[in-house]
């Protein structure tokens, strides 16, 4: 199974929609947007896709609360499951406890990912390139026995994605990178 995992496009429709597209193109069976939404075309393109998504509210989403019935938005923290998977999703980095088998948050920009006590923590980092000159996306692929998280990065007005690659171990005894 793969996640896709997006978040603060703020204003940035169409870096939003060139990262959701590669990650659907790249096999995507779940897409996760983490807040600052901010433009409703990008819960509009959301909904269109073939893919079930869910988005949170960021700090930036207030006008985003009229169409809250139309598309599948969330407040934080927000606990859902994937199949078997337990997840926890949320704009702000405050319920930062090991307590599901994924946490995705955003906020800070900055992406980020790490295994603590049975918990993926994940921040995909910035689509908008809105503090660095790149959008930043994140694949999760999950199997039985590790959590494989591709962090891709576009630099503005490039049309090729970087990859940098982390494995994890989904066993609690065995939590270091491979």
């Amino acid at each position: 199974m793969k996640i896709g995992v997006i978040s603060d496009s703020h204003r940035k429709i169409g870096r939003a929609k060139k990262g959701i597209d590669f990650l659907l193109d790249n096999g995507a069976d779940y897409i996760i947007h983490a807040g600052d939404i901010v433009k409703i075309e990008v819960l509009e393109y959301l909904k269109i896709m073939a893919v079930p998504y869910i988005a949170v509210y960021g700090n930036n989403d207030k006008e985003l609360i009229q169409f809250h019935e139309q598309f599948n938005l969330v407040q934080e923290p927000y606990y859902f499951q994937i199949k078997d998977l337990k997840l926890k999703l949320m704009h702000h980095p405050y319920f930062m406890t090991p307590d599901v088998d994924i946490l995705i948050y955003g906020h800070t920009h900055i992406s980020h990912s790490q295994m603590s006590s049975g918990t993926l923590f994940i921040n995909s980092g910035e689509i908008c390139a809105r503090d660095h000159p790149f959008s930043k996306i994140a694949m999760i692929t999950v199997n039985e026995h590790e959590f494989i998280v591709d962090i891709y990065q576009r630099e503005i007005k490039q049309d090729e994605w970087i990859n940098k690659q982390t494995i994890y171990s989904r066993t609690k005894e065995d939590e270091e990178e491979k």
